[in-house]
């Protein structure tokens, strides 16, 4: 085994590592005595060192973000919206990660291609590029699509528990509250963020929108546009919550019958590539190898 593929590998995987820790989350920054008689120098550096990367890190995402379409970055920026990745991650933050992924993956492929220089290994440099360029979309995606699942799984609870407050005497504000405070889940935060704005003088109606704008979800959006509706014309809300339950299950099964005659055509690509081939070889297999045998002389 070649050694220099081996230790360029390691350092590339712990390079890895280490930009991951850097660029994940949020951590507990040092507590520095502001009184005391430290000098500058030691101010700067009591964050600690993956703290100080991070916004290092993020000026390479900064610059990139200059030289990208704005809509693109404002495309990236809604996505990290709606799947509830705000507090964590930037458009700047993901960008460097974008880049920093890309530019790994593709020191990967250039080990291989550094030992032997083909046009294969050269398609391998540019395929390992745009993977390491566009997984984090793909996790992106697949982070949005699981909560908009969850938010839609819950909604039709929440409606129920709603009208059965509104029915027993509390407003429809009142109950919103007291569902925040009992609830779990993405539905239930994007109600707290809905009770914040409320709380600093924003319509309910205003702030439901923006809700459903977060969210992304037809059936968030009917449900919003109803409540609307229904306060503007002096419709009963709790009429219009029992209506808007009911539908909304009835929704939930007919997506459920949809997965379900999708899954089939879902199950077929592997069966064909997968389970096929193994199949034919054990029941196929000892009838070739007679059939040779009787051949061979």
């Amino acid at each position: 085994m070649n050694l220099l593929l081996v230790l360029g590998s390691a350092s590339v995987v712990s390079a890895v590592v280490v930009m991951w820790l850097s660029l994940s989350g949020q951590r507990p920054r040092s507590v520095v005595d502001l009184g005391s008689a430290a000098d500058q120098r030691e101010l700067n550096l009591a964050p600690g060192a993956l703290d100080r990367a991070v916004p290092m890190l993020e000026r390479f995402g900064a610059r990139l973000r200059a030289q990208m379409p704005a809509g693109r970055t404002a495309a990236l920026a809604v996505k990290i919206r709606r799947a509830g990745m705000e507090e964590g991650w930037t458009v700047d933050r993901m960008l460097s990660v974008k880049l920093l992924l890309a530019m790994v993956a593709g020191a990967i492929a250039a080990l291989r291609l550094v030992g032997s220089m083909s046009a294969f290994n050269v398609m391998l440099v540019f395929a390992g590029v745009a993977i390491g360029w566009f997984a984090p979309n793909a996790v992106l995606d697949g982070r949005l699509q699981r909560r908009q699942e969850a938010v839609r799984g819950a909604l039709a609870d929440m409606i129920d528990q709603l009208g059965v407050m509104v029915r027993a005497g509390l407003s429809i504000d009142a109950a919103v509250v007291r569902i925040t405070k009992l609830g779990v889940g993405p539905l239930t935060d994007e109600l707290r963020r809905v009770v914040q704005e409320m709380r600093v003088g924003v319509g309910r109606s205003a702030a439901m929108a923006n809700m459903a704008e977060r969210v992304d979800l037809p059936e968030l959006r009917g449900f919003v546009s109803a409540l609307s509706q229904a306060d503007q014309l002096g419709v009963p809300v709790s009429d219009t919550l029992r209506v808007q339950a009911d539908e909304l299950r009835t929704r939930q099964r007919q997506h459920a019958e949809e997965q379900a005659m999708k899954l089939p055509v879902k199950i077929l690509f592997p069966m064909v590539l997968c389970i096929l081939p193994v199949l034919f070889i054990v029941v196929l297999g000892p009838a070739v190898m007679r059939i040779s045998q009787q051949f061979t002389p």
